[in-house]
């Protein structure tokens, strides 16, 4: 049984790295490897957006938030998704022609030269942060790998961390945003046939919808939306949405994806394509944690609901198939953040501080060996197993989104946002993010980190940019 379910994990990561392989091949210079040449067509920039957006957070902890609170906590979802189209909508066509105009690769490249900073210091504030919130982020996935080889296979935890960082490393290492792209576009499908076959096939085996309403109401879980219409629950959903969705207007593993396509025209077919992929998606796992709600009558731990569920109820080829598609979306995730790291790395640091005349085949090793110390130090802290998959991903994308968002809005829609409203914005979103789980219980209104990160990193800017304007000539907006 074993060896069966290896064996179609073999095989899958086989075809993967022929991909990497195949597109190792065609990267000459760091534009290539940082953004594809922006050669994208609109198919595989809208898989590449989405596909690297759900890690195993889509099959493990998100349903597991289902599990235990029941399907209020399908708002998450609902957010994500409102928040994900009007990125879309309004944050992917001007950041795809003001980064061309610019000539930006990194989001602290164009914040640098659309703000007129020559000081350096946004650059700084802008990897800092990507460091700290962006190691934990990828250790969240290295966490989810290593309790799915656990799981399947029995093996030590951190032996499947090493897997993890095994796997991980080489198609990053070989191939760079274009491999990523056409790797997430194949994943991308993949996963989605998953997350939808799985609950779908599951549910005549629980009772339908009637077994899940029994087995909630058992449980004392509500199967509503809207458990009370009173001003606590609404609010509560409110901030449930608000708290994860505002995220996606700064997440760099997600916008540059924007940045990679070949005509921005073509964004509006990328949209409806990403979209519908996401609704599809987001529903399925949202089914997943309701039939997990009825399948499991005892206790169980809900970070290996899926897992468990699956080993229970299927071949073990097939097993191994299906599993396929956790290990897709941990990699996707964990693959396009190292490389924003790595591409840190390169334009922020060794170009900016270093080489400003260095080569692009330079630029290109110092990108690779970028991804090896990257992948080294998200490890290391996956190693000590110290939070949740959903604690870990909440508390780094939260961080992100609230340093990054506002500027990216403000950026792109405002003439008068300057470099010390950017500097303020960065470092204060990020602060209040990073600190707030220490902070929120001195106030008698429980908040996600993101909605106060994300409206102190706006009044930040805005603030700042007033009080300091005239102190240097800002530079148009694009």
């Amino acid at each position: 049984m074993l060896f069966q379910e290896i064996l179609a994990i073999v095989l899958y990561f086989a075809g993967l790295f022929t991909i990497g392989f195949l597109s190792y091949r065609k990267q000459h210079t760091d534009t290539d490897f940082i953004m594809g040449g922006r050669s994208l067509g609109y198919w595989l920039t809208a898989l590449a957006a989405h596909a690297s957006d759900m890690s195993s957070w889509l099959f493990i902890a998100y349903p597991a938030s289902l599990f235990i609170g029941g399907m209020k906590e399908a708002w998450t979802g609902i957010g994500l998704f409102v928040c994900m189209f009007l990125n879309w909508q309004f944050i992917a066509p001007k950041i795809r022609t003001a980064t061309e105009q610019f000539n930006s690769l990194t989001f602290s490249s164009f914040f640098e030269n659309r703000l007129g900073d020559r000081s350096g210091m946004i650059r700084v504030f802008t990897a800092l942060i990507l460091f700290v919130f962006y190691t934990i982020y990828i250790s969240a996935g290295l966490v989810g790998l290593g309790l799915l080889l656990e799981t399947l296979f029995q093996i030590p935890y951190s032996i499947g961390v090493i897997v993890g960082i095994v796997i991980v490393i080489p198609y990053v290492f070989m191939g760079g945003y274009a491999t990523l792209a056409w790797i997430d576009l194949f994943q991308g499908l993949f996963l989605m046939c998953v997350i939808i076959f799985v609950p779908l096939y599951m549910l005549p085996n629980v009772g339908g919808w009637d077994g899940i309403r029994t087995a909630a109401a058992a449980k004392n879980l509500s199967f509503a939306l809207f458990p009370s219409f009173n001003f606590h629950a609404v609010t509560e959903v409110l901030l449930m949405s608000f708290g994860w969705g505002l995220g996606y207007f700064g997440q760099p593993h997600i916008v540059t994806k924007f940045m990679g396509i070949r005509n921005v025209h073509d964004i509006a077919k990328s949209k409806y394509i990403g979209m519908s992929w996401m609704f599809l998606s987001l529903s399925a796992a949202t089914l997943v944690g309701l039939v997990g709600i009825a399948y499991f009558k005892s206790s169980q731990d809900p970070q290996l609901m899926f897992i468990d569920m699956v080993k229970n109820s299927f071949p073990p080829f097939v097993i191994g198939l299906i599993l396929c598609a956790v290990l897709a979306a941990t990699i996707n995730a964990m693959s396009s953040q190292v490389l924003v790291l790595s591409s840190s790395f390169t334009e922020d640091f060794y170009k900016r501080l270093f080489r400003k005349q260095a080569t692009p085949k330079e630029l290109l090793l110092v990108s690779r060996l970028g991804v090896i110390l990257v992948s080294l130090i998200a490890f290391a802290i996956a190693y000590g197993k110290v939070s949740t998959i959903y604690s870990l991903v909440l508390y780094a994308w939260s961080g992100i989104g609230s340093s990054f968002g506002p500027l990216i809005v403000l950026s792109l829609y405002s003439k008068n946002v300057n470099k010390y409203g950017a500097w303020a914005g960065i470092v204060s979103g990020g602060l209040i993010a990073g600190l707030w789980p220490y902070l929120n219980r001195f106030f008698p209104l429980q908040m996600p980190a993101m909605v106060p990160g994300f409206i102190v990193g706006i009044l930040s800017i805005i603030i700042v940019s007033r009080l300091t304007n005239g102190a240097e000539a800002d530079v148009e907006s694009p």
